[in-house]
């Protein structure tokens, strides 16, 4: 019998070992996956997305964002609704001093000479602890840098620099990735290497021009490539090809970003810990059950704060011996209790930044699944040959490529957008808000008729752009998406750009001078000999915005005028709301806050260029595949 049995047991074995070596084939040709015999076309089953340093998971789900406290400031922006968050992940707690001071760190020494601008550009604002009738003078100094403080929120971060912080963590985290799967050798960022660091978009879109692809390909297993299973001989005993990875290898993770004000609001509720069976039976003001900011009489801390905020008039700490909330400014990041999801100070200590465009009536217009406001669709500054496909830089491109190390994005041509059913245009931050599609027929203005015809007495190519013609001098000249001025500079709506008199002279200060006198700075502000000053932002506004940006500070925030004469009443000029296209909601409540603004429900703006003492920021990225992990 035992020799039976052993020829049995081989038998079986060997069955075990032809089922084990027989390939996945595709449902619809039968081909094999994976199988360089069969053209090497790969699939990757049971993908599970891993979590990526410092997250947390959030797994999605229904509830009513918006309003849950009384609206005592009557501002009627937070009407609730029920929308749907897909599963995502964030931060387990705000990002830290020590986190943002590693994010500086490499900056200064990655563009430490020729772009050090880069470097600068990225440092928070320290002044924004001063206050007129306060002495805070210590925390401008060393808040940001001691090491006492390293485990607290970083402050005075703009939206713009808490953006760009989330996406130079995603190039950080996937090169880590490559070291750690045997792709490339060791972390690369040499000094002053501005092109020679890691940059997830460059590697995946342009991989020629990715430093970890060494010039030895083929020589070595760590040269930035993977085996590439396609073989054009079917003979070889080996496969010899190799190709950059690929977003279908599943290797890199999505992108650090900020949350939504939808994510953040649903995170923050945690109502996962708070329903039964689909049935949630307390509909939280907090992210703890309750209606009060200490901690339940049934516990062991009864009485305890649960967040750091302001108490009452005058009342930050409470008294010596006996602090309850342990904090004066900020606290550590980790201080308190987490919400059901694990989430630290959701609640308190710092307001955080999410990636909204702020509209009052957002709530109203907005999708049930995943809302959001603010998508400018952009795309890649590269050109593609028909003929082998190769990609090339445009000019622009790889002139920012050349000190940033990455690829250029700028929004959508509305060429591109023609003949789409979900959006006619790359700039959506004005949908349904004062924008030219918003416009009600017969309730907007006296050039609309009742058939939503436009009636102005101009060209139709002309009235379509919405162009304000008051702006221009009364004997000027429309015609065909053109306005010629009396000095015959002709300015062409369309393609948004001057064409000037032959007689014109460029000025030791860049300016162009006409021969009548006229001035036209190196912004395009037109200044014509009769005190009329015209600002391009005025000509070449494509949409009816409800808000205007007016004119202030510099560069990108227009033009604003500075009177030494009359230093407190230096304002920008057309400012009609403090609501524009770069203000972008804030969340949570904080240290120098009432209670009532650690409702997750209730939401502030703030212009994306400024900072605050009590403003920080954490990151989230998507969940791809299954909204629930795998066991």
């Amino acid at each position: 019998m035992k020799p039976k049995l052993l020829h049995l047991t081989l038998l079986l074995a060997g069955l075990l070992a032809m089922s084990s070596c027989k390939r996945e084939a595709s449902n619809t040709t039968g081909w094999n996956y994976n199988d360089p015999k069969f053209g090497g076309f790969q699939n990757h089953p049971g993908y599970e997305q891993e979590t990526g340093p410092g997250l947390v998971f959030i797994e999605g789900g229904t509830f009513a964002m918006g309003r849950v406290e009384q609206d005592v400031l009557y501002d009627w922006n937070n009407a609730p609704k029920r929308i749907s968050v897909s599963s995502f992940y964030m931060d387990e707690t705000e990002i830290r001093n020590i986190d943002y001071r590693e994010y500086l760190y490499w900056l200064r020494h990655v563009y430490s000479i020729d772009y050090n601008f880069l470097y600068r550009q990225a440092l928070p604002d320290t002044l924004v602890w001063r206050e007129r009738m306060a002495y805070n003078e210590p925390m401008v100094e060393l808040y940001l840098r001691h090491p006492a403080y390293e485990e607290y929120p970083v402050v005075g971060v703009s939206w713009v620099q808490a953006s760009k912080y989330c996406e130079w963590r995603t190039d950080r985290v996937n090169e880590l990735i490559l070291v750690r799967e045997g792709i490339i050798d060791d972390y690369r960022a040499p000094l002053d290497g501005a092109i020679n660091n890691f940059n997830t978009d460059v590697y995946l879109v342009y991989p020629t021009a990715s430093p970890v692809i060494n010039a030895a390909v083929g020589e070595s297993d760590r040269d930035g490539l993977v085996e590439d299973l396609y073989n054009p001989d079917p003979q070889a005993k080996r496969v010899k090809n190799r190709r950059p990875i690929q977003i279908e290898d599943g290797i890199f993770l999505p992108r650090y970003r900020l949350p939504t004000e939808a994510e953040w609001e649903y995170a923050a509720l945690a109502h996962i810990g708070n329903h039964y069976r689909e049935r949630i039976y307390n509909r939280r003001l907090y992210p703890w059950d309750g209606h009060y900011i200490r901690k339940d009489p049934s516990s062991k801390e009864q009485g305890q704060i649960l967040a750091n905020t302001v108490r009452g008039r005058g009342d930050y700490m409470g008294v010596a011996g006996a602090l309850n909330d342990k904090a004066d400014i900020t606290a550590p990041v980790r201080s308190y209790w987490p919400n059901e999801y694990g989430l630290y100070c959701m609640a308190g200590n710092v307001n955080e930044w999410v990636m909204d465009v702020y509209r009052d009536m957002t709530f109203g217009d907005m999708e049930e699944f995943r809302p959001y406001r603010g998508n400018v669709f952009t795309q890649y500054e590269i050109a593609i040959d028909p003929n082998d496909g190769m990609i090339e830089l445009t000019r622009e491109a790889e002139n920012y490529f050349e000190y940033s190390g990455k690829i250029l994005r700028k929004p959508v041509n509305d060429e591109h957008c023609f003949n789409r059913e979900n959006y006619t245009t790359a700039d959506n931050i004005n949908y349904l808000d004062g924008d030219l599609e918003s416009l009600i027929p017969g309730q907007t203005s006296d050039g609309w008729n009742s058939d939503g015809n436009f009636t102005h007495q101009t060209s139709n190519d002309t009235a379509k752009l919405k162009i304000d013609l008051t702006i221009f001098p009364d004997n000027s000249v429309f015609s065909d998406n053109t306005v010629l001025l009396p000095n015959n500079i002709e300015i062409n709506l369309k393609e948004k750009t001057y064409n000037l008199p032959e007689d014109h002279t460029i000025l030791e200060s860049g300016e162009i001078q006409l021969q009548d006198g006229t001035i036209i700075s190196q912004g395009g502000v037109i200044s014509l000999t009769d005190g009329t000053v015209i600002y391009p932002d005025k000509i070449f506004n494509t949409t009816d915005k409800m808000y205007d940006d007016g004119t202030w500070g510099e560069g990108t925030w227009g033009d604003g005028i500075y009177d030494p004469d009359n230093p407190k009443e230096n304002k920008g000029e057309g400012m009609k709301s403090l609501i524009t296209d770069r203000s972008r909601v804030f969340k949570g409540g904080s240290w120098k806050d009432r209670a009532y603004w650690l409702v997750p429900g209730t939401r502030r703006f703030l212009d994306e260029k400024m900072g605050r003492s009590d403003l920080g920021f954490r990151c989230a990225m998507t969940r791809v595949g299954a909204p629930v992990q795998s066991e």
